[in-house]
Order: C-alpha cells, then structure tokens, then sequence
C-alpha cells in the first residue's frame, strides 16, 4: 500500500505533503533531520493521510493536494 501523508508543524503552522509505504518510518525521518527540506521546521505531526493500492495513484494525489485547488480542498477541510 502507498499513502499520501500531510504533516503540519505547530511551531509555524507550516504544511508539508508528501507520499510513501511507511507512515510511521517516513514522520521519524521527517522528525530526525532526514529530509532536507522539512529539517529546518520540526516538530512535524500527521494530521491527515489517503491509502492508494499503487504509487502512482499516490502520486497523483499528491500533486493535487499540492496545486492551488488541492490547497484549497485541504484548507476547506480544516488540514
């Protein structure tokens, strides 16, 4: 299975999306430094995530919720 996770930092409020196999794994690599661009803004927490069974329906997803439109979807439903 493939996820489409969205991680907000309560420091700044920022919001970060992104997909993967793990969940658990990918919010310790996120909280540890590992990923370059979320490094600088942790604590990171789940706040939302999709199940898709391939990654390329993930990915999909994920640059949706990435667009303007998909913002705006996550932003209406309180994410």
């Amino acid at each position: 299975m493939y996820y489409v996770y969205v991680l907000r930092n309560k420091v700044n409020n920022y919001r970060y999306i992104g997909h993967c196999e793990n969940i658990p794994l990918r919010l310790k690599d996120h909280n540890y430094g590992k990923v370059k661009s979320t490094k600088a803004f942790k604590p990171w927490h789940l706040v939302h995530y999709e199940e898709f069974k391939t990654r390329d329906e993930a990915i999909v997803r994920e640059r949706f919720l990435k667009s303007g439109i998909g913002r705006e979807w996550l932003d209406s439903h309180g994410i």
